[in-house]
C-alpha cells in the first residue's frame, strides 16, 4: 500500500455489467457536487431575499448530503485521498498569501 494514501479499507461489490452499490453511490456523489455548485451559483444570481432564502436552504441540505456520501464512501474504502507533504502545503500556503497581497495591492 502507498504510504501517501489515506484510505480504509474497501469493501467489495459485485463485478460485472450491473450497477452495484458502489456504482450507484458514485452516481449519487456526482450529482449531489453538481448540484451543490449550480446552487451556490443560483445563490448569487437570487433576485430577492425569499429566492435567496430559499436556495440557501437547499443548498445547505444538498451540502450535507453531499458530505455525508462523501463520508460514506471514505468508511467503505471507495474514496481515497492523498497525503500532502508538509513542503507542498507551505509552498501553496505562500503562494496564496503573495496572491491574496497582490489582490489587496491592486485594490490600494
Amino acid at each position: 500500500m502507498n504510504n501517501n494514501k489515506i484510505q480504509n479499507p474497501m469493501v467489495e461489490t459485485m463485478a460485472g455489467i450491473k450497477k452495484n452499490d458502489k456504482d450507484h453511490i458514485r452516481n449519487l456523489l456526482s450529482e449531489l457536487k453538481a448540484m451543490v455548485k449550480n446552487y451556490a451559483v443560483a445563490l448569487t444570481e437570487a433576485s430577492n431575499e425569499v429566492l435567496y432564502d430559499m436556495y440557501f436552504q437547499t443548498f445547505s441540505n444538498i451540502s450535507g448530503l453531499q458530505r455525508e456520501t462523501y463520508e460514506l464512501m471514505f468508511r467503505f474504502g471507495w474514496y481515497q485521498l492523498e497525503k500532502a507533504e508538509c513542503q507542498k502545503i507551505t509552498e501553496q500556503y505562500h503562494q496564496q498569501t503573495k496572491e491574496y497581497q497582490n489582490l489587496n495591492k491592486k485594490e490600494a
